[in-house]
């Protein structure tokens, strides 16, 4: 795996449990069958369809407006620093290929709710160290130790970690 190959869902899963981005960087995905994903596909599919996605390769973010800042479409109640720091990996992105991201817009249809991020050398630098911690995670020989077991409620790798 190379520094290009890490996408948004890495530096997601990067930040909310690296066991789940080990398991991920090696192709496993029992995530899409868990009722927490396909909740949030429902929901980023009613959501905002006007809005196109733009695909960057090994990422892929909802929606880029005209004054260059990143949309993103979240089925959770609440902002959470993984999205946070996928928004800003998006930017991070779109700058190494010319596009001057300005920052971007979470979005929360559940609770109509929206955060902005703007992006900016600070976040840059939190986007580089974050492909080059993904990167560690990945490439290590074993998995990262589990969470607590309360943290994994919902996630679609629960069966693999928790399961004896």
């Amino acid at each position: 795996m190379r520094a290009a190959d890490i996408g948004g869902v890495h530096i997601k899963y990067l930040h909310h449990c690296e066991r789940q981005l080990w398991l991920f960087a090696r192709g496993f995905r029992p995530e899409f069958l868990s009722a927490a994903v396909q909740l949030g596909e429902a929901v980023h599919e009613t959501s905002y369809r006007r809005d196109s996605p733009v695909d960057l390769g090994a990422a892929q973010l909802d929606h880029l407006d005209g004054a260059h800042w990143v949309h993103e479409v979240k089925s959770s109640n609440r902002p959470s620093d993984a999205d946070r720091a996928q928004v800003v990996h998006y930017c991070f992105r779109l700058h190494e290929i010319g596009v001057p991201a300005a920052g971007g817009i979470l979005k929360y249809p559940k609770t109509r709710r929206t955060e902005k991020v703007v992006y900016g050398p600070a976040e840059q630098e939190q986007a580089v160290a974050d492909i080059d911690r993904a990167l560690a995670v990945a490439h290590q020989s074993r998995p990262p130790s589990r969470r607590a077991r309360s943290a994994c409620r919902g996630c679609g790798y629960f069966d693999y970690c928790w399961s004896e």
